[in-house]
């Protein structure tokens, strides 16, 4: 087991570089901010639009197949099976449903209604006794009218499936587009940003757009240090739990021996050695800065990136303006 080969936690790829690798962090900041904002009172095609063009640009970086099986497999699998269980589920309009049509779908049943009795023309005495045969029509029973056909104007039907207790209405069929494109939409984007960009380049893009906070004498040059370190912190701290969780099965423990009591004990015990272990590594990475002059911003300035924009970027600008124009235009939710 390797964790820092199976996790995508901050999972940066240097080999091989791709396209996405070679553009300019700020625009991958803005594409990145387009893919978390746009599908917001965005209608279902939209979004689904969303997660085809993020599969596209997967495919055309050429992403070796083992980082994108890793990346996006157990995604894709997460939400089928939410779009599946959101199909089914109540849609959440807690009303009994009545057709729009009546029971018989193209039928419109009437009430029978009642005519008044029509007087019978008065025959010659003679002539009814040679049709004393025929039964007089009586004018005690009442005339009724045929249903009439209707023909139906649409073919629209608010409950597209129904078998037994599932059911799949309209309401439950968008709610579940939106919920499962949405998460895909949400996760993939920014693990393929962190994918394609380096620690350093994501906090040279943050600090060039918080520059304008230097004005109300915000520390952004520190708040761009943290992040760094918070980026490089996290492979460290998954080696910590690896080397933790193979000294444990090493041992080999018999759990039912030890019962819950003592199982939570020994686990105490892990978590308790980890949290040391992790402060022990911040403070020689704070020591190694100090040995390396490192006292403020000001004083020590690191330039961690050199921000230059280019032919790629400049595309990639013009693209994400017209997809926004098609957001604004076609994407709102109708």
């Amino acid at each position: 087991m390797d964790l820092l080969k199976s996790l995508p936690i901050g999972l940066y790829l240097e080999q091989p570089v791709t396209w996405l690798h070679k553009l300019d962090p700020r625009v991958k900041i803005g594409w990145l901010m387009t893919f978390l904002i746009a599908p917001i009172l965005a209608n279902p095609f939209w979004r689904l639009g969303l997660v085809i063009l993020l599969i596209f640009l997967t495919l055309t970086a050429r992403i070796p197949l083992r980082v994108w099986r890793q990346q996006m497999g157990w995604l894709l699998g997460l939400c089928i099976f939410v779009f599946i269980f959101s199909c089914f589920a109540p849609d959440g309009m807690g009303t009994n449903y009545q057709p729009r049509l009546p029971v018989n779908d193209i039928t419109f049943a009437q009430q029978p209604a009642t005519l008044p009795p029509q007087k019978q023309p008065e025959q010659n005495s003679w002539f009814k006794y040679l049709e004393f045969w025929k039964t007089p029509p009586t004018s005690n029973q009442p005339a009724t009218l045929e249903p009439q056909k209707l023909p139906q104007p649409t073919d629209y039907n608010y409950i597209l499936f129904q078998q037994g207790p599932a059911k799949i209405t309209r309401k439950s069929l968008d709610l579940s587009l939106s919920f499962s494109t949405l998460l895909f939409t949400l996760i993939y984007s920014t693990n393929l940003y962190l994918l394609t960009t380096a620690p350093e380049e994501i906090t040279a893009g943050l600090e060039s757009f918080l520059a304008p906070l230097k004005w109300f004498n915000w520390p952004v040059t520190e708040i761009a240090l943290t992040l760094t370190l918070s980026l490089r912190f996290i492979p460290l701290v998954l080696e910590e739990i690896q080397n933790l969780i193979r000294s444990v099965s090493t041992r080999a423990i018999n759990w039912k021996k030890l019962g819950f009591k003592g199982a939570t004990q020994v686990w105490l015990i892990v978590a308790e050695k980890l949290l040391q272990n992790l402060l022990l590594r911040a403070s020689q990475m704070a020591s190694a800065m100090q040995v390396r002059g490192f006292t403020t911003p000001n004083e020590h300035r690191v330039q961690w990136h050199q921000l230059r924009l280019r032919t790629g970027d400049s595309f990639a600008l013009i693209s994400l303006l017209v997809l926004w124009g098609f957001r604004l235009i076609w994407g709102w939710d109708t």
